[in-house]
């Protein structure tokens, strides 16, 4: 992922909230996608854009877009707008997504 865009770790210490890890229950979903997403070989399932370019503009890992659409689909939210607009104040996705917040246009695009 050296070669993407890369968000804060969810055990970095911040003003509010303190560790996002501590706001997310043991027994949330987020949790399951997380470890689900990370055991899975996104270049051998053919994922588009996996390994980045050496050029051009960086982009957001498609582990992370994936981890956001498997939550989104769990929480039965299908606008990649109101996807954005979740994503800003939901502790729970901040973690899952490591602090990074997709536009919309990102989101439908992936």
């Amino acid at each position: 992922m050296a070669h993407h865009i890369l968000g804060q770790s969810r055990i970095q210490t911040t003003l509010f909230p303190e560790v996002l890890d501590d706001f997310v229950t043991e027994d949330n979903s987020v949790r399951v996608v997380d470890v689900f997403v990370e055991g899975l070989d996104l270049e051998a399932l053919e994922f588009k854009r996996v390994v980045a370019k050496d050029t051009g503009p960086l982009g957001y890992h498609r582990a992370i877009l994936l981890k956001l659409y498997i939550d989104a689909n769990l929480n039965r939210i299908q606008s990649s707008r109101r996807l954005e607009k979740e994503s800003h104040p939901n502790v729970e996705l901040m973690g899952l997504l490591s602090r990074l917040m997709p536009d919309f246009k990102t989101i439908a695009d992936f």
